[in-house]
């Protein structure tokens, strides 16, 4: 993969990443109409990327993708990995590509991507609770002690929090008054979803309080101007038709960043990204170049507003969850195409939006009919992805373009739904046989 031509390319910067679970672009810098002040003024004054999306709208196959820079079906983090998926033998992550260009790398928090964080290839591990408030104090101290030390060494960070994955009920965060909350777009607005909203947007709140304490931390400490600030998360929101799906509200993801000095301006960036560029990135920031194995291409030049040339799609799927839900999709600037594979709900909703989500209604609304086989949305016309074009005649020249894609993506990446199931792990087999999986 070439190297391309951004000025930052091997300016080795500090790089502090903080990756939160579940929250999609639900910030008030994207417009989801509540107050996150700390990250709206890191978003004034960094560069925010609106059309940066995942992989796969699962936690651990969305994070594999981040540090591997490897589609899920390439790399082997198909499903969970608590639930028994891994990655790879021979894959190579961002730390170890990292430890090799001399910097010394950290994980503080949770990470979602092994059962042992080590084999990660991270020097140093600090993994106990992952919530923001626990996570934003370690990463103080990190900066304390690191400022103390006067090293010359760059560091990487990868700090995991918590927050806003559900139960969204827990004690000790704040809640809006439902009626007051922002519906979502893409659900009916209905009661018991402004009660999911309202304690959602608390959880969020306590992430954007933690995030104003690590940015201050960056000042206090004088590491601010040496240390490029990253902040995302894996995919959408824990809600129905996001979380688990190929939909826009589950694959679209925030991605803000700032180093002053030089990530800077309070640029809104509307390029089609996929995680997966985000390894190949960070490399070229270190002054490495990505190997040809990795589904991604460096985006370094819209940090640096060098020249680049926007890709015209990106890929993505699912696999696994918590259950067998396979898709293979395809978005481009205006189309969206998904292929299903065998017969599931209209919509998958994971185990843990079925047992909590106050909306009763949600399970009958997606579950009275069986997904078709292809769905096609025209994402300027229909955002919301409400019509499925599939049939149309007057879109039929499109529906065989983006088939074709789909089909030849899944060629060039070997992909094993090509051949039939998916693999299935024992550790997933063992815990269905303790637990109820009927979700309808």
């Amino acid at each position: 993969m070439p190297v391309s031509s951004s000025r930052l390319a091997g300016s080795r910067p500090n790089i502090l990443m903080v990756i939160v679970h579940d929250l999609g672009q639900h910030l008030g810098c994207y417009g989801a109409g509540l107050q996150t002040p700390n990250l709206d003024a890191m978003a004034a004054e960094g560069v925010v990327f609106t059309n940066y999306c995942c992989t796969a709208a699962s936690c651990s196959p969305s994070r594999g993708s981040m540090v591997t820079g490897r589609y899920p079906h390439r790399n082997g983090l198909i499903g969970l990995a608590h639930l028994g998926w891994q990655l790879g033998g021979q894959e190579v992550t961002l730390p170890m590509y990292l430890n090799a260009a001399g910097y010394q790398t950290h994980l503080i928090g949770i990470q979602h991507e092994h059962p042992e964080a080590r084999r990660l290839g991270y020097q140093y591990t600090d993994t106990g609770a992952g919530d923001a408030r626990t996570c934003a104090q370690r990463i103080a101290r990190f900066l304390e002690d690191r400022a103390a030390a006067a090293t010359s060494e760059p560091f990487y960070l990868s700090s995991g929090w918590s927050e806003p994955h559900r139960p969204y009920y827990a004690d000790g965060y704040q809640r809006d008054d439902p009626a007051t909350v922002t519906p979502l777009p893409w659900l009916p607005d209905r009661p018991g979803i402004r009660e999911d909203i309202a304690a959602l947007n608390g959880l969020v709140y306590r992430v954007d309080e933690c995030m104003g304490r690590v940015r201050e931390a960056l000042a206090r400490t004088g590491l601010a101007e040496s240390t490029l600030l990253i902040f995302t998360t894996d995919h959408g929101l824990a809600m129905p038709r996001a979380k688990g799906t190929c939909y826009d509200p589950g694959l679209k993801t925030a991605f803000l960043a700032h180093w002053p000095g030089h990530v800077e301006g309070g640029r809104t960036q509307s390029e089609l990204l996929t995680n997966c560029d985000l390894c190949p990135t960070l490399l070229e920031l270190a002054g490495m170049e990505a190997p040809d194995t990795l589904d991604g291409r460096s985006f370094l030049p819209l940090w640096s507003g060098d020249p680049y040339e926007p890709r015209d799609s990106i890929f993505a799927e699912m696999t696994w969850h918590d259950q067998y839900n396979p898709m293979r999709a395809i978005r481009t600037v205006r189309h969206k195409y998904i292929r299903n594979f065998g017969e599931r709900p209209l919509v998958f909703i994971p185990l843990d939006i079925w047992r909590e989500c106050r909306d009763e209604q949600v399970k009958r609304d997606f579950y009275a009919t069986r997904r078709p086989a292809e769905e096609l949305y025209d994402l300027v016309e229909d955002p919301l992805e409400q019509r499925n074009l599939i049939d149309d005649p007057r879109c039929a020249a499109v529906a065989a373009e983006v088939r074709q894609r789909v089909d030849d993506w899944m060629r060039e990446t070997n992909d094993f739904l090509l051949y039939g199931d998916a693999p299935v792990s024992q550790a997933l087999l063992d815990r269905w046989e303790r637990e109820s999986w009927d979700n309808g």
